[in-house]
């Protein structure tokens, strides 16, 4: 495909003093805006034009309706300014002779050009050639623009996909082009390595790797940290936001030419995307059964396992730790980006798939009804918590962008896919424990359970409330501010080994005031400061008050 040329380039102020018209014009003020945009023209008769004028247009007067306004012109420059005026083009000599140098200096402050055209140019010849230059523009824009949008749709059917896209914005643009999610995970990127390196530590990015969406929105951009500008394209397909397009230029400031262009590549990605989601999720559903039956113990002898998850790109060979991953839905504020339901779960385990397989693509990970399972490999000194917590920061990046907080379990190491069914358990085990003890964002491993692990193997919820009634007798039930001051106070003391100046300083209790809350609790709960026994089921009382509280 043919690099990008400056055709269908809208039309700037600067190029519009090269037509024939403009011949012998001189700019007086306002030179730094000669970039500005022109997108028409119009011709000023009378002072107050300002509610008529329009945005990225040239304003052509003689002298006349600005000789009784001497005055008031550094104002009319400035209204002018506000309502968007790319320059201003006057005529001197019949009824004005020179233009005032407040008028020239508020342009100047504005960057807002004042250019004087001969007696001779006649503002007919003005407006006919700037209105043939943009139309002209925009005829060979909206080329240009079918020409990529031909060029691209050919590129998807003929087996190309979001990577390709890109390849072919990169080539057109000689830029680096960009394929994220709707949340800035990044799908594909295509350009110089070097710039990719530059581009990762600069504000547009977070350091998981994250592209900003929430902050680089859709439209143009320039930023303190990086040279040129670059573009955001949402890439949706009806009412499906799959991701952005992103266009990084390092010579020059993208515009809205360039952004109808992109608009028409993102098109084109929506179309390979779904198709791309439409593949995955059959491929998904054979991957996902088969996981499914190799963690309920139904895929036969290990041997059997490995040489199938082979066969699907998987190793199943060596040390890893079922990982289990459930979005807290119901916990979380609206998306702000639309997702809901299954595509909600879908793009929870594409986010799974997409940190973990980029760093090794033999890892398993498939998304179930309400949970993603990953069975990840284990460092050779047995220790998954670094790469585990290093997992979960990709996936969770900072947050940005409307994504949903989860929780997460993680099971004991194996080593063979025996065990994996075990592990399972465990890992769910794990997640449904943490969620109870830590909320929306938990981390809970197996081995970290401690009591709360056995108290959570009881089914019998009615057997666990009985025993908190009998033991706690009237500090279980009640949700008064005393009774939960008190069960803080005894859990306290059981923490600190009865510790009894050690206890008043943590809570802040005078040495007398706690004498007389452990009198009051004995009276409530038994001599728990002589019975060990009492002391061991108050501690699990305690402890499944805690868990059913979370």
């Amino acid at each position: 495909m043919p690099a990008a040329d400056h055709h269908g380039q809208p039309m700037s102020v600067a190029k519009m003093l090269t037509l024939p018209a403009f011949s012998g014009a001189e700019v007086v003020a306002g030179a730094r805006g000669l970039e500005r945009i022109v997108r028409s023209a119009n011709v000023m008769e009378v002072p107050d034009i300002v509610p008529w004028v329009r945005a990225e247009g040239l304003l052509l007067t003689t002298g006349y309706p600005l000789r009784a306004a001497t005055g008031d012109l550094p104002q009319l420059v400035a209204d002018l300014d506000g309502r968007g005026v790319s320059a201003v083009a006057v005529k001197l000599h019949r009824y004005l002779d020179v233009l005032p140098e407040a008028m020239l200096a508020e342009a100047d402050r504005r960057g807002l050009p004042i250019v004087l055209v001969p007696d001779t140019t006649g503002f007919d010849d003005v407006l006919t050639q700037v209105f043939t230059s943009v139309v002209s523009e925009r005829a060979s824009l909206l080329e240009r623009s079918e020409e990529v949008h031909r060029h691209l749709v050919n590129v998807v059917l003929t087996g190309g996909g979001v990577a390709d896209v890109a390849a072919s914005l990169s080539e057109l643009f000689s830029a680096l082009a960009m394929v994220t999610t709707a949340d800035g995970r990044v799908i594909s990127d295509v350009g110089n390595p070097e710039q990719r390196a530059a581009l990762r530590s600069s504000s547009v990015f977070h350091p998981s790797g994250r592209f900003r969406t929430e902050v680089s929105t859709p439209g143009v951009h320039v930023v303190d940290d990086l040279p040129g500008s670059h573009a955001v394209v949402p890439i949706k397909g009806g009412r499906i936001d799959h991701g952005r397009l992103v266009l990084f230029h390092t010579d020059r400031v993208l515009n809205a030419a360039d952004l109808t262009v992109l608009e028409r590549a993102a098109t084109v990605a929506a179309i390979s995307l779904t198709k791309e989601i439409a593949i995955t999720a059959v491929e998904s559903k054979y991957r996902g059964d088969f996981l499914r039956d190799v963690l309920s113990g139904r895929a036969g002898p290990a041997d059997d396992v490995e040489a199938h998850a082979r066969s699907l790109g998987w190793d199943l060979s060596r040390p890893m730790v079922v990982v289990v991953a459930a979005l807290e839905t119901d916990k979380a504020p609206p998306m702000s980006l639309g997702y809901e339901g299954p595509l909600e779960l879908e793009r929870f385990a594409a986010a799974w798939r997409s940190v973990l397989t980029r760093k090794d693509p033999s890892v398993p990970v498939v998304g179930f009804a309400a949970e993603v399972v990953a069975l990840l490999p284990v460092p050779a000194d047995g220790e998954a918590t670094a790469a585990v917590d290093a997992a979960i920061r990709g996936v969770a990046g900072d947050g940005g962008g409307g994504r949903r907080p989860f929780a997460t379990g993680v099971s004991r190491v194996v080593s063979s896919p025996d065990d994996l069914q075990v592990a399972y358990e465990q890992a769910r085990k794990a997640l449904h424990v943490g969620r109870q003890l830590h909320g929306p964002r938990a981390l809970a491993h197996f081995d970290d359970l401690g009591v709360f692990r056995l108290l959570s193997l009881i089914e019998n919820t009615r057997e666990l409330d009985t025993f908190v009634e009998e033991t706690l007798g009237e500090l279980s039930g009640s949700t008064s501010t005393e009774a939960a001051d008190l069960r803080a106070t005894l859990q306290m003391l059981l923490d600190t080994n009865l510790n009894v100046a050690e206890t008043a300083r943590r809570l802040h209790f005078h040495y007398n005031t706690l004498r007389y809350r452990i009198t009051k609790l004995e009276k409530m709960v038994g001599p728990f400061t002589t019975d060990p026994n009492l002391r061991l089921d108050l501690a699990l009382a305690l402890r499944i008050v805690s868990m059913r509280s979370m």
